[in-house]
């Protein structure tokens, strides 16, 4: 309860598209367009370990080419992440732990991304499909202004404002689905993917960046960056235990089945799978990087039941998690290997679907 995250942004938003040039077929469309300038800021406190600071700004265009496709343009963004506070606990970790110290160290984050997505609600159709797909290039840009400065591309510890920048390529896609299956009855599913590779400049991506898992809208019986990456297991070693377990790659697929109790409370059964994996071995943490030959035993599984009472405009959610299979050793043998029944339980209060 002495953890939280606070964020606050202003946005100014036009109903078209403001481009440098006149006169486009994007700004013909008879579609839905929209221009944004933001500035936000974000204060994330980590219990007994720091306080983070981000801020920053962005440009970003929507606008669509049909009904069901949508494109989402930023060709600008920049962040900056600084550490306001830490404590001697923290600093004793970040002490022997260097790439989590590079992960959260003050840092510009220049970037651009390019998401389309694909969403066919709007067809009224008896099974809905999303899909959302997203590349974002960081710290590319300005390494090529570098380069234009007589500087190599690739060199390390390259600047922005006396700051290091960071410099990665990140990938995402997700699929939602949802069938109806009765009289108030469906099944919903997601799967989700993604690879953050860290180059140039910073080798090791930003705390923001990297990929988690678990929690509430995830692998509802274990909290939140509680899992991987891989089957690492942070209790083993607490000397060289991270704060929260974070990759480069994720995985995750969940399907769920809602059907109504009475009124406008309505139950849930699910199975939640996946995990987070290192792109590159890391020796604090073993077993933390992909490999084919561990994959499937790194795979995380938990099932569970919920309620949900839906107010129309609110939908109140509790889910309780059960593990089946957690990626590292646990001293049980087979593949349930939770130790005591209790122990792989979760509890989630939320509010809204969690896909």
């Amino acid at each position: 309860l002495n953890s939280y995250e606070l964020g606050t942004s202003l946005s100014l938003d036009f109903p078209r598209l403001i481009l440098p040039w006149k006169d486009s077929g994007l700004q013909r469309s008879r579609y839905p367009q929209k221009t944004s300038f933001k500035v936000y800021g974000n204060l994330l406190n980590r219990a007994r370990f720091f306080n983070m600071l981000s801020f920053g700004g962005n440009v970003t265009y929507e606008f669509r080419k049909s009904r069901t496709w949508k494109h989402t343009v930023t060709p600008f963004n920049l962040t900056f992440n600084t550490l306001i506070s830490t404590t001697e606990k923290f600093d004793s970790i970040t002490a022997v732990n260097p790439s989590l110290a590079l992960s959260l160290g003050d840092q510009f984050i220049p970037s651009m991304n390019y998401t389309f997505t694909y969403d066919n609600a709007r067809l009224k159709k008896d099974y809905q499909l999303w899909w959302e797909n997203s590349i974002t290039s960081a710290g590319n840009v300005t390494s090529l202004l570098y380069a234009a400065l007589g500087k190599s591309f690739s060199e390390k510890n390259k600047k922005l404002l006396g700051t290091p920048f960071a410099q990665f390529l990140k990938l995402t896609s997700e699929v939602r689905t949802l069938f109806k299956v009765g009289e108030k009855q469906h099944i919903a599913a997601r799967f989700m993917g993604g690879v953050l590779w860290s180059y140039g400049n910073q080798t090791i991506a930003p705390y923001s960046e990297q990929f988690y898992i678990g929690g509430a809208n995830s692998l509802r019986a274990f909290t939140v960056r509680s899992i991987g990456p891989g089957t690492y297991n942070p209790g083993q070693n607490t000397k060289y235990g991270y704060l929260d377990q974070t990759g480069d790659i994720k995985l995750e697929a969940n399907v769920e089945y809602r059907f109504p109790i009475f009124g406008e409370l309505y139950g849930a059964t699910f199975l939640d799978a996946g995990n987070v994996w290192l792109m590159r071995k890391d020796e604090n943490r073993q077993g933390g990087e992909f490999t084919l030959k561990n994959f499937v035993k790194s795979i995380a599984l938990n099932t569970g039941v919920g309620v949900r009472y839906d107010l129309t405009f609110l939908v109140i959610r509790l889910d309780m998690g059960i593990a089946l299979h957690v990626p590292y050793e646990t001293g049980k043998s087979g593949y349930y290997n939770i130790p005591k029944f209790k122990d792989g339980l979760g509890l989630h209060f939320a509010i809204g679907y969690p896909f």
